[in-house]
């Protein structure tokens, strides 16, 4: 063969004769990408609040149907100074967080004992899915029959909104594993509780966090509903005392901070589950 034989073969990379930078040259250009819509989606709230100013500045907005960003920023530092914002905010996080604790534990054992037992289905399931559908407004007389005006009740409508959607989640969970994967468990001859521990809680375990965060955002509505109504403290009693005196400022300073709670819970949730589930692709 001649030294001046061109060399036709591909170049360096994969066999249908990609350039081996190919990938490199691709992945910062996604990545530019990427950071180009998230300072998109950054910059989205900005331009509605920046709006919201100018609406309320020019007069568009009254003060009396909505109170200025500014307005609600001096409220909020105002409040934070007296000390009446983290009392509120202290007493509304500890409700939520015994409320909660109490509904997931109630919601996943009962998630648990439907899905793995016809009988338990057969028996729950049709009574659950009723009370599923009760409004919590229309609980509240009840509740307040039943415990008083104290925290009881507002524990409890917590727990009540926070059980169902982790009681439905862990259910479909359950229900969905792949019947390829049991039927390999018991080729390996494993027991009932090995293959509920190493087959069924496992594939079941993304459907339970997704029923996680969809528990922490309902709970924080039934605080809501919870703390207006024969509340002492507690950021609802804030919302409803602002109400009585027309301050518009203090009840937008209200819904934000509940809906920092309920961004912050969600993030956190959503951090452990990429810790819990790194194993999926």
């Amino acid at each position: 063969m001649s030294l001046l034989a061109v060399d036709r073969s591909p170049p360096p990379g994969n066999a249908a004769g990609t350039p081996a930078n190919a990938t490199r040259t691709f992945a910062p250009a996604r990545n530019r990408r990427g950071v180009r819509l998230g300072g998109i989606r950054a910059l989205s709230p900005l331009l509605a609040v920046a709006l919201w100013q100018l609406a309320s500045s020019t007069g568009v907005l009254p003060a009396r149907l909505l109170a200025s960003p500014l307005s609600v920023v001096n409220s909020a530092w105002a409040l934070t100074v007296e000390g009446k914002l983290p009392q509120a905010l202290l007493v509304s996080v500890q409700r939520v967080a015994v409320g909660f604790a109490v509904g997931a534990l109630v919601g996943v054992a009962l998630g648990l004992l439907t899905s793995l037992s016809w009988w338990a289905d057969q028996l729950l399931d049709p009574n659950l899915q009723a009370l599923r559908t009760l409004p919590f407004l229309g609980l509240v007389p009840l509740l307040i029959m039943w415990f008083g005006i104290g925290e009881l009740p507002k524990v409890f409508l917590v727990a009540f909104g926070t059980a169902f959607p982790l009681y439905l989640n862990t259910y479909a969970g359950i229900r969905s594993v792949d019947r390829r994967l049991l039927e390999a468990a018991t080729v390996l001859r494993l027991g009932r509780w090995q293959r509920i521990r190493h087959v069924v809680l496992p594939g079941a375990l993304a459907q339970v966090l997704v029923g996680l965060r969809q528990g922490l955002g309902v709970a924080w509505l039934s605080l809501i509903v919870a703390e207006q109504v024969n509340a002492d403290a507690g950021l609802g009693q804030m919302i409803m005392e602002a109400r009585d005196f027309y301050q518009t400022d203090v009840i937008v300073v209200g819904l934000v901070v509940y809906a920092i709670l309920g961004l912050v819970t969600d993030a956190a949730v959503r951090a452990a589950e990429r810790r819990v589930l790194a194993w999926r692709p």
